[in-house]
């Protein structure tokens, strides 16, 4: 995965009903440690890292970078939204295009906000990168990520076994702006 390309970074706090997608700091190095330890969130992505290796290589201010969003509510990091080219991925259909990625943490399930976090990323990634495809993949298996995925306007493309399960990949087409 590389960087997105000619985009000014960071861009400003970008503002939903209830979150704020902004870049990560040094006070999201703790949640980033939790997200990326928890074995909930990575039932679907293979297994979570060691909290003593993170600890131990985790910069004061976690993955920033063009296109990593942190997704804040009231102040605390929930999630994380990526937003990078696909330059190595699996799939010949995804090499080249922006792929969406999210993370969030357990506790911020089931209320919405991944869609919503989403949904104000691809419309900042449209105003940036107008008409750019979009791609996403997810295993099969995790039905909370297909009906998100749904929900988005991504479209299936292909399914393809990788890390002993089936995965999905979908696209989303470009939405262009009618004159």
């Amino acid at each position: 995965m590389t960087e997105l390309g000619p985009v000014a970074w960071p861009p400003a706090p970008i503002r939903t009903r209830r979150l704020v997608l902004r870049e990560p700091e040094a006070r999201d190095r703790a949640a980033f440690i939790e997200l990326l330890t928890s074995p909930d969130v990575h039932t679907y992505l293979g297994r979570p890292r060691s909290r003593d290796e993170l600890e131990r290589e985790m910069p004061g201010v976690p993955e920033r970078w063009p296109g990593s969003f942190v997704v804040d509510l009231d102040g605390a990091m929930i999630g994380q939204i990526l937003l990078r080219r696909a330059t190595g991925h699996l799939r010949p259909a995804a090499v080249g295009k922006v792929e969406l990625g999210y993370l969030f943490l357990p506790r911020a399930w089931g209320s919405g906000y991944a869609s919503e976090a989403c949904a104000a990323a691809l419309d900042w990634l449209g105003g940036v990168l107008p008409g750019e495809p979009v791609v996403l993949a997810t295993q099969t298996a995790n039905l909370g990520s297909l009906r998100l995925a749904a929900k988005l306007g991504f479209t299936e493309v292909e399914r393809f076994r990788a890390w002993d399960a089936e995965q999905w990949l979908g696209l989303r087409s470009p939405v262009v702006p009618s004159a």
